[in-house]
């Protein structure tokens, strides 16, 4: 079950891809790694470069695509942790643990001697949960600005240019409101938000400022709200993307990634899919405020558990984290899934690995527990089958966490 991969080094992988027939780019299902690995491709289509993108849910499924077999000069890239046994002479994995993949990928575009689209890159990052400009996105944040690609204003980063619709259905917010159409027009009903074209800047500061009230001024808010909300607020505008900005593009991939990967594929390549985008963004943006709004919740040391009847599970365990949690890690629990949040940038890898273990060996009704998990930056994700209590799951988080 181990998932300590070989992580590409720049120099032996670009050497591989620049003579490679035909590459195959797998990627963990998230933001993130949908942005890395639409860099990638764009870079492989510039050399000309046959190449297929594909997203696994869970370690599991992207180590066994990664062991299909291949022909002589086919190469495989894993955005994600694979097992140790996937790793072979032409298939290296881009998976660290202290930077996003997306910055992983720019490492290789480069090398490629491409030139990569930094909006993109800077939505994989915030997807990532790192801040746009910070530490090595620098250089990215002042390329993108330079070109005319991203603009700071006030207000809040949501992706549609209809506040009401774009803070309805954000999973980067958390309100009394949320999830909510009509309930959102009337919170903002005191504020301008008619004509978008014809918003201007104190326009959005109102807007911001009404959000940043109703987010802390919430019962249910914890002190981390108001840090969290602070991340939404004067977001980067960006006028070229199909989406208003920085912030709402990253809402959007991680939507994609988790409930329709061929449409974010398709649309970190170019395509325009702008709509159907939109539509799995709002669906899963509903479901998740809707499961957060009638969840049963415990507290315990170092650890908050939600559970949910119905709902995607890890959206709810990031909204929980960022806005609900009174401690600093989230354990979602649904029908057969399960997720960690955290708000600390610390690895999650052997703690998931360990409590999907600790499923396998629970004592249930079958013969044994099916577990599939995956890792990310601050996440983690489970898929089991069996009759599994959720006592089981809280248990084995609690242990190690």
């Amino acid at each position: 079950m181990s998932t300590e991969g070989r992580s590409a080094e720049p120099a032996s992988a670009t050497s591989v891809l620049e003579s490679a027939g035909f590459v195959r780019l797998i990627a963990r299902a998230d933001g993130d790694a949908i942005a890395a690995s639409g860099l990638l491709a764009n870079a492989l289509d510039d050399r000309e470069t046959p190449f297929q993108v594909t997203v696994g849910r869970t370690v599991t499924e992207r180590s066994e695509r990664a062991r299909a077999p291949t022909t002589d000069g086919d190469v495989t890239v894993v955005v994600g942790a694979a097992d140790a046994a996937a790793d072979g002479e032409h298939v290296f994995e881009l998976e660290a643990t202290d930077r996003p993949a997306a910055l992983e990928a720019i490492d290789l575009v480069r090398e490629l001697g491409a030139t990569p689209d930094p909006v993109l890159a800077l939505a994989g990052v915030v997807a990532g949960g790192s801040d746009p400009g910070a530490g090595e996105t620098e250089w990215l944040l002042e390329t993108a600005r330079e070109r005319g690609l991203l603009e700071r204003r006030p207000g809040v980063a949501v992706p549609t240019a209809d506040l009401v619709d774009g803070l309805a259905h954000s999973t980067r917010l958390r309100t009394p409101w949320s999830g909510d159409p009509d309930a959102t027009r009337e919170a903002l009903s005191g504020v301008d938000t008619g004509d978008p074209d014809a918003l201007d800047a104190d326009d959005h500061r109102a807007i911001g400022s009404l959000v940043a009230l109703d987010t802390v001024g919430a019962d249910e808010a914890t002190d981390a709200a108001a840090e969290t909300i602070g991340r939404a607020l004067r977001p980067y505008a960006t006028p070229a993307s199909p989406f208003a900005t920085l912030g709402g593009f990253a809402d959007v991939l991680e939507a994609l990634a988790r409930t329709d990967p061929g449409t974010g594929t398709a649309l970190v390549l170019g395509h325009d899919l702008r709509e159907p985008a939109l539509d799995a963004w709002r669906e899963r943006g509903r479901r998740a405020h809707a499961a957060l709004e009638g969840a049963s919740t415990g507290r315990y040391d170092g650890l908050f558990v939600v559970g949910i009847d119905d709902g995607p599970v890890e959206a709810v365990a990031a909204i929980a984290a960022a806005y609900r949690s009174p401690e600093p890690a989230v354990l979602t629990v649904g029908n057969g899934e399960a997720a960690i949040a955290t708000r600390e940038p610390e690895p999650l890898g052997a703690t998931v690995e360990g409590i999907a273990r600790d499923l396998e060996g629970a004592d249930t009704d079958a013969d044994g527990t099916a577990v599939e998990y995956d890792i990310g930056r601050r996440r983690g994700y489970l898929r089991y089958d069996g009759d599994v209590d959720d006592s089981a799951i809280i248990a084995a988080a609690r242990d190690l966490l």
